[in-house]
């Protein structure tokens, strides 16, 4: 079985670099893009199981990036990271989940896992955001 493809999006290199070790230790094949203009390019020519996505970046913000994503990939899951202990309820509800980045390593594979299962299965998807 191939192991899961994810995207990560953050506009610091020091930060993508360190996420893609770690999933990949974890077993995943990891494409990064250093901004929101970057991953729409990669997302039309790689499939991806999941998108990680920084909140706080420079250009394109993570809410135009989220939404264009669930606007072109629906059944794509996207997961929000951030240092910020409290999120706005517009981006909030363009993702399927939210990880601290003070929780980082520790949440972010389970999360990983059960956002991925969730898109496999997409009428559980549209039951729960119902």
């Amino acid at each position: 079985m191939d192991s899961p493809t994810l995207l990560c999006i953050d506009d610091l290199p020091q930060a993508l670099e360190l996420r893609k070790a770690t999933l990949e230790s974890h077993g995943y094949c990891v494409k990064i893009a250093s901004s929101g203009h970057t991953a729409m390019k990669m997302l039309e020519e790689t499939s991806v199981a999941a998108v990680l996505l920084e909140y706080k970046q420079e250009g394109m913000d993570a809410e135009a990036v989220a939404c264009h994503i669930k606007q072109r990939f629906p059944n794509l899951p996207i997961i929000l990271l951030s240092a910020y202990s409290e999120m706005p309820e517009r981006i909030l509800w363009l993702v399927d989940e939210y990880v601290m980045r003070s929780e980082l390593p520790e949440r972010l594979v389970p999360t990983i896992e059960r956002a991925h299962k969730l898109a496999l299965r997409p009428n559980e998807r549209s039951q729960r955001a119902a």
